[in-house]
C-alpha cells in the first residue's frame, strides 16, 4: 500500500513482460525510493514480483490484460491522486532515473508557476541509449525559453512529470490509441486547453525505444526499429490525429510529408515483404475510418 501522508510527487511505472533484470532493477527502485511508487502491470509481470515490490511499499495495479499504455497511465494518475500527491512522474521499466533528477524535474514545475500558460508538464532532454535513436521534441513557437527550460510540442511520457491538477482539467490519455501518439497527442491538447510542456535541458534520459535504428542516407531519415504491430499502431493512430483540431496544421503538413517515406523504410527494411506491405496500408485505411483500440497483430 502507499504511504498514508500525501506526498507532493508520486513515481508511475509501467511494466510489460519485463525480463529477470528489467524485475530486479524495479524492485531495487522500489525499496531504494522514499516517494510513494504505482506500479501497472500491463501483463508478464510474475506474482512473485508483484508481492515482493507490494512488500517493499509499491501499490501494483492491473487490469488483468494488456490495456495500452494511454489506460496504464490514466490508472497510475488516477491513484496518485487519491494518494494525495500534487504531481506524477511517468516511467518505463526501462526508465534510468535517479531520485535526484526526479527532484530537478520538481525544481523546474515549480519555477513554471510563474509563466503563462500555466504548465501541465516538465521532462527530462532525451538521449540514446546504445544503438537506440532518441525522440526529438519539436520547439513550441512563439513562447520563450525559460532558462534551461525549453517549450516543446510534446514530450515522451517516460520520464514526465505532470501536474495533476492540469491532468484533471485537460483530460485522460487517450486510451484507444494503446500504445504509439498518446503521448503527442496528449501534449497538443494540453496547449490547445491553455497548458505548456516543457523540457529540462539541464537533465537528461536515456530512451531505448525498439530494438535498433533503420537508416536511410538515401532519404534523410532514420527511425527505431519496431515490431510491425507498433509500426503499424504508430501510422494508424497518425493519421486518425489528422482530424483532431486540437493537433496543429504544421504537424499534420509535416506527417503528410514524412510517414510515407517512414513507411517506405520500414517496408525495405522488412525485406520488401507483402504481408508487411498489406499490414502498414490496413493500418492506415484503419486511421482514415477511425478504427482504434488494440492494434493488429499485438500477441
Amino acid at each position: 500500500m502507499l504511504p498514508s501522508a500525501p506526498s507532493p510527487v508520486a513515481i508511475g511505472i509501467t511494466v510489460f513482460r519485463p525480463d529477470a533484470a528489467q524485475v530486479a532493477a524495479l524492485s531495487a527502485r522500489v525499496a531504494a525510493e522514499t516517494r510513494p511508487t504505482i506500479v501497472f502491470d500491463n501483463g508478464g509481470l510474475p506474482a512473485s514480483a508483484a508481492a515482493q515490490l507490494s512488500e517493499h511499499g509499491a501499490r501494483v495495479l492491473s487490469a488483468g490484460d494488456n490495456i495500452g499504455i494511454g489506460g496504464a497511465l490514466d490508472a497510475i494518475a488516477r491513484a496518485a491522486m487519491e494518494a494525495g500527491a500534487a504531481q506524477v512522474l511517468l516511467l518505463d521499466q526501462d526508465a534510468a532515473f535517479t531520485p535526484g533528477q526526479v527532484s530537478e524535474l520538481e525544481a523546474a514545475l515549480a519555477r513554471l508557476r510563474s509563466v503563462s500558460p500555466p504548465p501541465a508538464v516538465v521532462g527530462p532532454r532525451p538521449e540514446a541509449a546504445p544503438g537506440r535513436k532518441a525522440p526529438s521534441y519539436p520547439r513550441r513557437p512563439d513562447v520563450p525559453d525559460g532558462g534551461s527550460l525549453v517549450p516543446v510540442e510534446f514530450l515522451a511520457t517516460s520520464g514526465s512529470l505532470i501536474d495533476l491538477a492540469a491532468y484533471a482539467r485537460i483530460g485522460p490519455f487517450r486510451s484507444d490509441f494503446f500504445i504509439d501518439g498518446v503521448d503527442l497527442e496528449w501534449c497538443f491538447r494540453a496547449w490547445n486547453r491553455g497548458y505548456g510542456c516543457w523540457m529540462e535541458t539541464g537533465t537528461a534520459l536515456p530512451h531505448r525505444v525498439g530494438g535498433g535504428v533503420i537508416r536511410s542516407t538515401w532519404l534523410g531519415i532514420e527511425m527505431p526499429r519496431q515490431p510491425l504491430f507498433r509500426m503499424g499502431a504508430y501510422l494508424r493512430n497518425s493519421v486518425y490525429a489528422w482530424r483532431l483540431p486540437h493537433v496543429p496544421r504544421r504537424w499534420k503538413l509535416r506527417q503528410a510529408a514524412y510517414l510515407p517515406l517512414q513507411a517506405l523504410l520500414y517496408w525495405a527494411d522488412s525485406g520488401c515483404r507483402p504481408s508487411v506491405l498489406a499490414h502498414l496500408a490496413g493500418a492506415v485505411l484503419d486511421g482514415l475510418r477511425g478504427r482504434l483500440g488494440r492494434p493488429k497483430g499485438l500477441s
